[in-house]
């Protein structure tokens, strides 16, 4: 049976980015560079989007209302409609696509991954048990699936979507903007921190699963062997442990999770204090309207 000791490599945590190992991985998009220019045009023109509906809102409220122009605001509602229903039109293209490039990319990795498991010696089966492997095939794989289908393409949405907003704001009322900016090394400061709690919380549900597989694959192979010997009460505790610890480990994740989700709520809820607090003291000094 294979030691806990064996499954070393889970046990490097690594660096948060490796470049050599992420041009590994994205040379796998290569055949699929024109899936990929078309997501990313989808989610440029989506971040867009994302912006006229503010935008239109403050014209309603600033232009149409104020003058009882019912011609610009009945115009206006009608744009606001448009531009929602294009919404959801391309946020669903944007899933069809980057969902559709992750499965292929995986189909692509799975194949690879199969066919230089086939060509290793017997040597490297001795040293590996076969469940840490089959976590690798399984469990990885699904992991990168995540990269490929939505985390790729979607920085460079969210990364458009940023700079979209931020013009935006910037030219609507730049003091006010700056005012919702205050927050922001809060946010970073706490995003820093969940990240690196959170990949070694990953990390550790890595190694735990790994070991839960190895343990399941090894005994369920070599079951006349425990039968023989009279193990099953001694292994059924064993799993138990390996159950306990793996569950333990998700539990921490969660936790990071239930911090992280309302911290950034209140974040958010400061922000918008702050720029009622500004808004209306301008206001009430007649600097603003």
């Amino acid at each position: 049976m294979a030691d806990a000791a064996t499954l070393h490599e889970e046990e490097a945590l690594g660096k948060a980015y490796d470049a050599r190992l992420m041009r590994r991985l994205l040379r796998y998009l290569k055949p699929y560079k024109r899936h990929v220019a078309g997501a990313l045009l989808v989610l440029l023109l989506g971040s867009g989007i994302a912006i006229v509906g503010p935008w239109i809102t403050q014209l309603v409220i600033d232009e149409a209302i104020p003058a009882g122009d019912r011609d610009l605001l009945g115009l206006l509602v009608a744009a606001y409609v448009v531009s929602i229903v294009l919404g959801f039109v391309l946020e669903y293209i944007q899933a069809l696509v980057t969902t559709w490039l992750g499965q292929s990319v995986m189909y692509d990795l799975r194949k690879e991954i199969f066919e230089k498991l086939q060509r290793l010696d017997l040597r490297f089966y001795d040293k590996n048990p076969i469940g840490r492997l089959m976590t690798r095939i399984t469990n990885d794989v699904e992991t990168l699936n995540t990269l490929f289908s939505s985390g790729v393409v979607s920085v460079f949405g969210d990364i458009f979507t940023l700079v979209f907003i931020v013009g935006a704001m910037l030219s609507m009322n730049w003091q006010l903007a700056l005012v919702s900016f205050a927050v922001l090394p809060l946010v970073f400061l706490t995003a820093f921190v969940f990240r690196a709690k959170v990949r070694e919380a990953y990390r550790d549900i890595r190694v735990r699963i790994a070991r839960v597989n190895a343990f399941l694959h090894e005994h369920i192979t070599g079951v006349q062997v425990v039968q023989l010997f009279n193990r099953e009460k001694a292994d059924a505790g064993r799993l138990a442990e390996l159950n306990e610890d793996h569950l333990q480990a998700h539990l921490r994740s969660i936790t990071y999770y239930a911090l992280f989700f309302p911290a950034i709520q209140f974040f958010t809820a400061l922000a918008l204090a702050l720029i009622l607090w500004y808004g209306g003291l301008r206001m009430l000094d007649d600097a603003m309207t």
